[in-house]
């Protein structure tokens, strides 16, 4: 993300902040969870083994999965996968996690009237958004999706987010007809009241990607209490 967008979003969320309201760039809807008799089925969440450890840095987190099959990759290398080389801007078109069975495509997320990131409409949360005005993914800089957990239909786009694994794929097909092939970093929660916008939003040195839904466990009278995020860097191009 450009130094500018990286901004713009920051001073959206600390305003959100002062106003008391929540946090959360993706809608947090909580209105319908699967039940199974008297249980309650929540969203998968990471576990502690896909948070970054104490040797990795958000930067630069340490990854032993290899190179993606059938990817042109970088020469330098930064933790564990080779880093892909950057691409020139395209905007993305779609979005696909194989691990969690996601397929989506991707439309444009601008602002909304209050200054926070807007979110797909109703009747899109089978959709991941991006961010237009920051960066394309597999350009250089921080790029964002976001999505629904879910809705009053049922899971939506990112429900199962929080099940993704360091090391895993995540591909985005681009406007230009390459896709910018992502390795996953870390998978981390972070509630509501504690979300870190420069960790997340702020820019870097490479290629990444931030993949953003809601999370941290369920409250009846608040709805989700924090959001999911995925951090992944560029590994190749398909």
């Amino acid at each position: 993300m450009s130094a500018r967008s990286a901004q713009s979003l920051r001073d959206a969320q600390a305003a959100r902040r002062r106003n008391g309201w929540l946090l959360c760039i993706a809608v947090c809807v909580g209105v319908w969870l699967l039940r199974q008799g008297t249980e309650t089925t929540e969203p998968p969440q990471p576990s502690r083994a896909e948070s970054f450890t104490s040797t990795e840095s958000f930067t630069g987190a340490a990854s032993s999965a290899p190179a993606p099959p059938h990817a042109r990759v970088g020469e330098s290398r930064t933790g564990g996968a080779l880093a892909g080389a950057a691409l020139a801007p395209s905007e993305p078109v779609r979005v696909r996690i194989p691990a969690i069975r996601v397929d989506a495509p991707v439309m444009r997320l601008g602002l909304a009237r209050d200054g926070s990131l807007e979110v797909p409409p109703p009747g899109r949360s089978g959709s991941a958004g991006w961010f237009k005005d920051g960066t394309a993914p597999g350009a250089d800089g921080t790029a964002v999706l976001a999505g629904h957990v879910d809705d009053a239909r049922g899971p939506a786009v990112f429900y199962a987010l929080g099940a993704l694994k360091k090391g895993g794929r995540i591909e985005v097909a681009r406007a230009d007809r390459r896709t910018a092939v992502f390795t996953v970093d870390a998978v981390e929660v972070y509630p509501n009241d504690a979300f870190p916008d420069r960790r997340v939003y702020g820019p870097a040195g490479r290629p990444e990607l931030r993949v953003i839904t809601c999370g941290g466990g369920f409250s009846e009278k608040s709805g989700y209490r924090g959001n999911v995020v995925v951090f992944a860097h560029l590994t190749g191009t398909a």
